[in-house]
């Protein structure tokens, strides 16, 4: 491995969001976290191709977030491809998109390489006596990744999972009203419900449940009614922050019979993500119902810090 000094940096591609962090791993200091709506994964699930319009979205944050890297003078840099890149039958395109704004080859994760930065990524900050085992649940565009593991003992992993379930699927799938209709909503559960009953990895035996990424970011934030202004450049208030799981379904509940437009203007809530939120907090819910879980510990960390500190161990 390279010599651990200077700023590293890693993007993870998904299927909704293009996210960067860059990192002193000498301080452990968060330098700049981003994040842009890019819909990679759009009509992926009905076509299994990437649009050119996708691409095109991406080929731009790739760019913008190449030069911020350069500006701190980042000279490692670890690129995940997930859902969508694995499901397009043209994901070599985005491939070859990073190569050339980025200068690396992005690694196309298998789900299991997947579940396994995402644990590590999301404990790090996260109190290591937290009551395990621990089932995290990212909750992506284009899949769901469930991993249980040992909080003590993050390479640890007990089962893991990656569900062919995430809010961009499952909104093309199904959702197709302004606010959806009752029999939508339910034909989203039940997808859920046949995908998380079918998992080995055992929700119903997690002691503590934690929550990352956008979808569970961003229910967190509304639950807790916390300010909008800010909180996209600095994710540190949620940190650890622990809700009952009613709130957390009284809040999914809540944004799903909103129009797209009234959720709007509410916290983390882009344009790009107030449509699909409503199906990945029904994501969320389920799992929190499968897990028979009272509560909900969040954490802003993810996939992303678990590429970038990979560059350093």
């Amino acid at each position: 491995m390279a010599e651990a000094s200077g700023p590293v940096a890693s993007v993870d591609c998904g299927t909704n969001t293009v996210r960067l962090l860059v990192l002193d791993p000498a301080t452990g200091a968060t330098l700049t976290r981003k994040a842009r709506i890019v819909r990679l994964g759009e009509g992926v699930d009905a076509t299994g191709r990437i649009t050119r319009a996708a691409l095109d979205r991406a080929d731009e944050v790739l760019r913008e977030f190449g030069e911020v890297a350069a500006a701190y003078g980042v000279r490692r840099l670890r690129v995940g491809a997930t859902s969508a890149t694995r499901d397009a039958e043209n994901g070599s395109e985005f491939v070859t998109a990073v190569e050339q704004r980025l200068g690396v080859t992005p690694d196309v994760l298998s789900g299991a390489e997947e579940a396994q930065l995402t644990f590590g990524g999301a404990l790090r900050h996260l109190d290591p006596d937290l009551p395990g085992p621990v089932l995290v649940a990212d909750v992506g565009g284009g899949s769901t990744e469930l991993v249980l593991g040992d909080a003590h003992d993050r390479s640890r992993i007990v089962s893991a999972d990656s569900l062919q379930v995430g809010s961009v699927r499952l909104h093309e799938r199904h959702l197709h009203d302004d606010p959806p209709t009752a029999a939508q909503v339910a034909a989203v559960r039940a997808d859920l419900d046949e995908a998380l009953r079918s998992s080995p990895v055992d929700a119903a035996s997690a002691a503590t449940v934690v929550g990352v990424a956008g979808t569970a970011l961003t229910i967190a934030a509304g639950a807790l009614r916390l300010s909008p202004e800010g909180l996209e450049d600095d994710l540190t208030p949620l940190r650890g922050a622990v809700l009952d799981a009613e709130a957390v379904h009284a809040e999914v509940d809540r944004i799903v019979a909103l129009p797209v437009a009234d959720r709007l203007g509410g916290p983390l809530m882009s344009p790009g993500r107030a449509d699909v939120i409503g199906a990945g907090g029904l994501v969320l819910s389920s799992v929190l119902h499968h897990a028979e879980a009272e509560r909900l510990v969040v954490s802003e960390a993810d996939i992303l810090d678990g590429l970038a500190w990979s560059l350093v161990r």
